[in-house]
This record gives structure tokens, sequence and C-alpha cells, in this order.
């Protein structure tokens, strides 16, 4: 598979077949993506792989949290106030996303139950929980983002699916006291990891794209 293969068959997976991943391929795709770019040669990313017990723990965990009051993350996933443009694609994300299961907008307990289901990392076998320091500022957290990417296009080559997951961030509590991480470190993401249920329609939905025109300006040519 070509990069470009690899970048144009990517999405998010959300429905996973029940079958495990190796340890040394993780090991693998983890230590080829760390030649990931990072300024300054800080290598800013830290990564925490479950599988099995471990994983199961954490979901339970998880579940009991979310009874509770919820945590609330460190940072905003989204601006309180998205421009239309920005608004209106992410709203059309979502419908999209509920229509390819059949769960129409008046059905709120469905919607919730679909997003719930983040916390079980969607079946997967391997959920992984992306950390960085505190000490560092946005370009650092675009190295770790540069990161994250690396891994699911190298998961894409191993015939892997993932989905990028920022709902983690909202329970760091949880996830930190599971994990032990050191007050040093915040809790931007987890992703679940593993082979795709090809047969599941979620999996046969797919985001659209702006045209080149929309996002692109050339000058000088």
């Amino acid at each position: 598979m070509s990069v470009s293969e690899a970048v144009r068959a990517r999405r998010s997976t959300r429905a996973f077949i029940d079958k495990p991943v190796s340890a040394d391929l993780l090991r693998s795709i983890l230590e080829t993506a760390a030649r990931s770019p990072s300024g300054g040669n800080l290598q800013p990313w830290n990564v925490y792989v479950m599988a099995g017990d471990d994983l199961a723990e954490l979901k339970r965990k998880t579940r009991e949290s979310l009874k509770g009051e919820r945590e609330g993350g460190e940072f905003k996933v989204y601006p309180d106030q998205l421009p239309d443009t920005f608004n209106a694609r992410r709203k059309k994300n979502g419908e999209d996303l509920y229509a390819s299961i059949e769960v129409p907008r008046e059905d709120k307990a469905g919607r919730l139950q679909q997003f719930a289901r983040n916390y079980d990392f969607f079946g997967a076998p391997v959920g992984l929980i992306f950390a960085i320091d505190r000490c560092f500022d946005k370009p650092q957290w675009v190295h770790l983002g540069m990161f994250i990417q690396t891994v699911m296009l190298l998961a894409e080559e191993a015939g892997l699916g993932t989905c990028a997951q920022e709902a983690w961030s909202a329970w760091p509590k949880t996830v930190s006291a599971h994990l032990g991480l050191p007050a040093n470190l915040v809790v931007y993401c987890g992703m679940s990891l593993g082979y795709a249920d090809l047969a599941h329609p979620i999996n046969k939905f797919t985001t659209d794209r702006v045209p080149l025109e929309e996002f692109a300006t050339f000058r000088g040519f």
C-alpha cells in the first residue's frame, strides 16, 4: 500500500471484529511512527496501549464515572462559537454518521447510546491513550497530532482500522488514575484500534471533503 492509498483508505472505524492484534505488530507501528516530524526533536508524544483485562478495567471504571458528574477535560475540543462554515460541516458530519445506522434526530436515546460507545472503544481489542506534557504549547501539540496521524496510516497499511477519539479527553481523572499518569501529563485523546467489521453499516460511512480551491492558494505558478 502506498502512502497515497493509505491516506485515501483511512477512515474512522466504529465497529470491530473479535480478533486480537499482536503486541509485536503494535510495537512495530509505534516504533515506525516515532519517525514523525518533531521540532527540535523533542518527541513530545506519550502513548499507553491497552488490551485484555487492563482495557476491560478502564471501560468498567469509565462506565461507573459516566453515572456521576462529568469530569470535563483540560482543553476545549471545539471553540464555544464555531463560525458558520465550520459549524455546518460539524452538523452534517453528525447527521450523516447517525443516518448510516438509521438513528433519526428525534431518537435522543439512540444517539446518546451510540456516543457512549466511544467509552467502549467501539468494541476494539486495543485501546490507546495519547498524552502530552503540560509544559508544551501549540507547536508540540501539532507534533503529537502528526505522530497520531502516522500511527493511523501505518495501521491502515497493516490492515487495521482506527478511530481517534477526543471524547476520552473528557475523563482525565478516570484515565489518569487507571494508567497511573504523572501529574505533568495531559490526556489528549484515545484511539480504537483493531480489525474493522466491514459488514457493519457504520463503517460504510465516509466524510466528504471540500474542493481543493476552497482551502489552497497557489501563487507564482
